[in-house]
Order: structure tokens, then sequence, then C-alpha cells
């Protein structure tokens, strides 16, 4: 067993080192070319640029490119899209399943202005970095524990949505329907909210997978701060729905979201 692990290592590390050299080939070619343009066609950018700036920009520019389709890059920000289509994506299938098309709209994809501009600062972050810190991203037990929180977090959240059936809504219900039940069975018994725990982990777990230590704190300080103020609010709710029993619930069973009651 040792051996069949040392000999996957070995090819990975292998592979790796193949995929860079193909790459940094590639774009040699491509560099090559154009200076070959440059020289025979005395192309410039008039009024802006020498030939000699011209090549320190289109060598810069070639660099950033030759860092964004690296192995580490790619498959990072691969399992970064992958987990945003999965998560969001399954989201609205399930609401679809349990409610029916036409009680859904498309606001059980989860997705606003202010969680676009998180994801795109967390790509900036991303971005800016590998160019000047390139082996920041390169500690792959950190992000292979952060691809572990995801798929944990997304698991937690699934069952939480499966478990609670047409008793889950991605919107507070603030009017009681008889539809509308006390879940306390399967992953309820652990947690209150294990949608938001599983959501909480899985959204760290995306900038940990990453290697971003910015958007690592500001994920986790944004999103607990977003449920200090919706799980108060949510059980005022439901402590006027389902009175003593959910009081006597809520003293048993923890929130799970970490430092909330």
């Amino acid at each position: 067993m040792l051996w069949v692990i040392q000999n996957a290592k070995r090819i990975i590390s292998i592979n790796r080192h193949q995929n860079m050299s193909f790459l940094k080939h590639v774009w040699g070619d491509v560099e090559r070319q154009f200076w070959a343009s440059i020289s025979h066609g005395g192309l410039t950018f008039p009024g802006l640029l020498t030939v000699h700036q011209s090549q320190r920009l289109i060598r810069s520019i070639v660099t950033s490119m030759a860092v964004v389709f690296s192995y580490t890059a790619c498959r990072q920000l691969s399992q970064m899209f992958a987990a945003i289509i999965f998560f969001h994506g399954s989201e609205y299938i399930l609401a679809v399943g349990i409610h029916g098309k036409s009680n859904v709209t498309l606001k059980s994809l989860l997705i606003s202005k202010n969680y676009l501009v998180a994801m795109i600062f967390s790509l900036l972050e991303y971005l800016i970095e590998y160019i000047l810190f390139p082996g920041m991203k390169e500690h792959w037990w950190v992000s292979n524990w952060g691809l572990g929180m995801l798929i944990i977090g997304e698991i937690i959240r699934k069952m939480a949505i499966i478990t609670a059936g047409r008793s889950f809504t991605h919107l507070i219900r603030v009017h009681h329907s008889e539809h509308h039940q006390l879940i306390t069975n399967g992953i309820y018994r652990v947690v209150r909210h294990p949608g938001y725990c599983g959501f909480f982990i899985w959204s760290v777990g995306t900038q940990i997978m990453l290697c971003n230590p910015i958007s690592t704190i500001a994920f986790a300080l944004v999103v607990w701060r977003f449920f200090a103020q919706r799980i108060p609010y949510e059980e005022y709710f439901l402590r006027q729905f389902f009175g003593s029993q959910y009081e006597e619930y809520a003293r048993r069973v923890p929130a799970g979201v970490p430092f909330i009651k």
C-alpha cells in the first residue's frame, strides 16, 4: 500500500512538472513570434510606447497569463468555480423539487449583489497574491483542508434541506402555514440551524481552499455577522409558532454557528 501511495505521488509530481513545462514552452513560442513580428514589421504603440517599452509590457502580460494557466491556479480555480456552480444550482433544483417550480423564484439561487462583490474580491485577491507571492498558493495541505471543509459544509446544508422538506425555505417565514413543522429529527438533532452551519463552513472553506488569508477572515466575519442577526430574528417567529416546544428544543440543541446560542 505504501509503495502505491509513493508511486501515485511521484506520478502526480511528474504530471505537474510536465504541465508547467508544456505551458512555458507554449508561452515561449508565442513570445518569440510576437518579438519577430515587432522586429520585421516595426510594430509599436504610436504616441505611447517605444518598441522596448512595448516588449516589456507584453512580456508582463504574457507572464501574468502564464500564472493564470499554471497547474496550481487551474486546479484551485476550477475547484472554486465547480463548487459555486454546484452549490447554487443544487439549491435551486432542490427548491423546485420540494416546493414546485411555480412557487420558486430565482432568489433560490442565493446570488445577491453583496455575494457577487465578495466573490469577485476573493478572486482578485487570489490573482494578485499568485502574481506577487506564488508560493502562498502552493500549501496543498491548506488548500485540501479547505476543499474538505467545502464538501462537509455542502453535505450538511443539503442534508438540512432534504430533512426539513417543505418546512425549509430560503426566506424567513413570518406567518405560520400548515406545511411548516418544527423539525427535530435527523441532522436537526445535532444543530438547530444546519443549513446556516453548512453555509458557514462552505463559504469559509472556499477561501481556505484558495489559500486566501484576507478573504478567509473577511468571509468568516461577514457571514458570522449575517447569521448573528438572522438567527435571533428567525427564532423570534419560531417561538411565536411553536411556543414552549421550540423553547425546550433551543435549550437542548446548539445553533450550529460559532458563538451564537
